[in-house]
């Protein structure tokens, strides 16, 4: 059988995210642990750690019928659900991640409410000519919203490397706070 595949935000053991996906490689499951390179000051050197972007998550893409298998894994504590249904995640917000991570440093992630309005485009940039869900821009901080999982993304970026391709204004935005977003 033929099932479509879904991609779905597992919910591990806490600090298990790489052992998880470790597992479902070998298991030959596609999966993605988003894994974000962030400088840690000692007293004496600054260095680069590889850390999970999402403390105890794992995505794997996977059919329904292979749920079931899946929370049985181990570190496996379940899968997120939405509505009484597991959580499907878009693969385009996945790919989101992946060249996001590839370009940035020092990612930060922040629950946030989705409000879409605007269109961007991010320009001259390793993330050229990237349309994105959404997008706010303060100073040199670039922002995209990661619909399906309710969080934002966020890295140091050149303003002047962005340009906004449709503005619509809500009216519950204050003024004196740039915000440009997306559907």
């Amino acid at each position: 059988m033929n099932e479509n595949k879904n991609w779905y935000a597992v919910y591990t053991r806490p600090r298990c995210e790489k052992k998880v996906a470790e597992i479902l490689t070998r298991r030959k499951i596609e999966n993605y642990c988003p894994i974000n390179k962030v400088v840690r000051n000692w007293n004496d050197r600054k260095k680069f750690v590889h850390e999970p972007l999402f403390s105890s998550y794992v995505f794997a893409r996977i059919s329904e019928s292979e749920i079931t298998w899946l929370k049985q894994s181990n570190g496996v504590i379940n899968l997120v659900y939405w509505l009484g249904k597991p959580a499907v995640i878009d693969e385009s917000e996945i790919e989101l991640m992946k060249r996001f991570l590839s370009e940035h440093v020092n990612i930060k992630i922040e629950k946030t409410p989705i409000s879409v309005q605007d269109k961007i485009q991010v320009l001259n940039s390793p993330m050229m000519e990237l349309d994105g869900q959404y997008l706010s821009i303060k100073n040199k901080t670039v922002k995209v919203v990661l619909p399906s999982l309710g969080y934002m993304m966020f890295a140091e970026v050149e303003t002047a490397n962005v340009k906004v391709i449709q503005h619509v204004i809500p009216a519950e935005i204050n003024m004196s706070y740039p915000l440009y977003a997306a559907k």
